[in-house]
């Protein structure tokens, strides 16, 4: 067979593993045969069994001791949210002393390697502006170290993420979430109830709210006061909702209990696998979180958030969504040009200068080259979105799209950081407006805290830039890890678990993706 003679071809001339026999086998027999072309189906066993020799994993001198560290190992699945039919605990309980059995659990041994590396689902299977590529280390690599691994057992579980948010993550699933009200209370009032509001039915809305923490003085019990705004806006802030203290319908289905447990346990659930996703990435050292169903952008340094701020994403619709994907930020830019990205300059603004030439006016009509060509030159009517040769672009200005900063990470997608003239939507609960660039509320104070480690005075290096009025490109040295994500589930500080709306209906798929990776054993 191809398979067969492939892996064990690779015997020939290989320099040795650490820990492995130094001489390359020549004298395969019936069983290495057979354990190649069984092995050849599956990548990564391919290449640890041709750099090992052909030598087995359970059916060696260690295969009881292997073979319990892994049982040992894939019995926490649950505890991660992984389906628990994912690991095959028969084949593992198996103790056949041939190859098929060891091809068996070495493919298990595989799958828990590259589920603890990395998360069990490919992110772009789920969406296809899910752009995340997880770096995970090589697997061979992997089953190499567990092979010779003092404690094999401890070596397993020492893959598992360690990030104290996937942690707090982890003792949330299926834990009573403590916001529960008892069963016996009366339902609080549905409605919309704001400050200055009255009616006996507040009554109601106190006593669920006392009942599970979050009692508030009550001068009129009657009457929905600043106290109790303050606590119903505690309580939001707890079960993820907008933390605006006016108890709508949502406030009010989650305080009678109408929100199930499950649907909080599938967030935590899809949660956890997004933080696989993460990979080899050290979310402890210094980088931008933008969580884009949060609306929210942070800086993280050593482990702990330093700065924070609002953001707008990408609109719902889903040729305007904000990819998932990680990535640099390598320069922060004052006065900015706005170059139009093709698909706005041909959808939205070409059947405008159709009707007329002169609309859009404060934006360039530019060539290949950058030349801005006068609009009388041009025959607009001749074109269409697919033969349309020209750009567009927009003048550094303080009604520029980008307003006076952006924040350069190069990608295929053209997504950045930016300002923006369009303030008022900051003050929005829920923040999808955008063509899919991230808007930042307070960007003068990110690029301060961007540019602090390069500079001893970083408000004065970025508005020397800004006063020129040209654009100016400012390198960050080193450049600072951004990552979009997506978390509708995601613990504070403190481990509380917060919730958010699924503003682009990502969770669903994600979590049917994931149930299905429980039954693909």
């Amino acid at each position: 067979m191809a398979g067969q003679s492939a892996v064990a071809q690779s015997q020939v001339g290989l320099a040795p593993a650490v820990g492995v026999a130094a001489a390359p086998r020549l004298d395969f027999s019936a069983q290495d045969m057979e354990l190649a072309g069984q092995a050849a189906a599956v990548p990564e066993l391919a290449a640890y069994y041709g750099s090992h020799g052909l030598r087995p994993i359970f059916l060696g001198e260690r295969a009881g001791e292997l073979r319990a560290a892994l049982i040992q190992a894939t019995a926490t699945a649950p505890r991660h949210g992984i389906p628990a039919g994912r690991y095959a605990a028969a084949s593992l309980s198996s103790d056949a002393a041939d190859v098929t059995a060891e091809v068996g659990q070495a493919r298990i041994l595989v799958r828990y390697l590259r589920d603890m590396t990395g998360g069990m689902v490919r992110p772009a299977s789920v969406d296809p502006l899910i752009k995340r590529e997880v770096a995970r280390p090589p697997i061979d690599r992997l089953i190499r170290d567990f092979t010779l691994a003092p404690d094999p057992g401890q070596f397993l579980l020492d893959l598992q993420p360690r990030h104290p948010a996937y942690l707090a993550l982890q003792r949330a699933l299926g834990a009573d979430s403590g916001l529960a009200a008892p069963a016996h209370l009366p339902r609080a009032p549905e409605g919309l109830w704001r400050p200055g509001m009255r009616d006996p039915g507040i009554v109601s809305l106190r006593a669920r709210l006392e009942s599970i923490g979050f009692g508030a003085p009550a001068a009129d019990p009657h009457a929905y006061d600043a106290a109790l705004a303050d606590a119903v806006a505690r309580f939001q802030a707890a079960a993820g909702l907008p933390s605006d203290g006016v108890a709508g319908p949502k406030t009010i289905g989650h305080l009678n209990g109408d929100v199930p447990s499950d649907a909080r346990n599938r967030a935590i659930v899809v949660a956890l696998e997004r933080m696989r996703w993460m990979g080899s990435e050290d979310l402890s050292a210094r980088h931008v979180w933008v969580n884009i169903p949060e609306y929210t952008a942070r800086i993280v340094e050593n482990g702990a958030e330093v700065f924070r701020t609002r953001v707008v994403v990408g609109h719902t619709d889903h040729d305007r969504q904000t990819p998932e994907f990680s990535d640099e930020i390598e320069y922060v830019v004052a006065n900015p040009r706005w170059n139009v990205p093709r698909s706005i300059t041909v959808k939205e603004y070409l059947p405008k200068l159709q009707a007329n030439r002169n609309a859009v006016s404060h934006l360039d009509v530019v060539d290949g080259n950058g030349n801005v060509i006068a609009r009388d030159r041009i025959d607009f009517g001749r074109y269409t979105a697919a033969n349309f040769p020209y750009r567009m672009r927009q003048k550094a200005s303080d009604d520029n799209a980008l307003g006076l900063v952006k924040f350069i990470f190069p990608n295929p997608w053209n997504i950045y950081l930016h300002d923006t003239p369009t303030k008022h939507l900051f003050a929005n609960a829920a923040r999808a407006y955008s063509h899919g660039c991230i808007r930042i509320g307070d960007p003068f104070d990110l690029a301060y805290a961007l540019l602090s480690k390069q500079t001893a005075d970083p408000q004065a290096m970025f508005h020397r830039a800004v006063d020129r009025g040209k654009e100016a490109w400012l390198k960050l040295t080193p450049a600072v890890p951004v990552h979009l994500v997506y978390f509708t589930a995601f613990p504070d500080a403190d481990g509380t678990i917060r919730r958010f709306e699924d503003v682009y209906g990502r969770e669903a798929p994600l979590w049917d993706a994931i149930q299905k990776a429980g039954l693909d054993s």
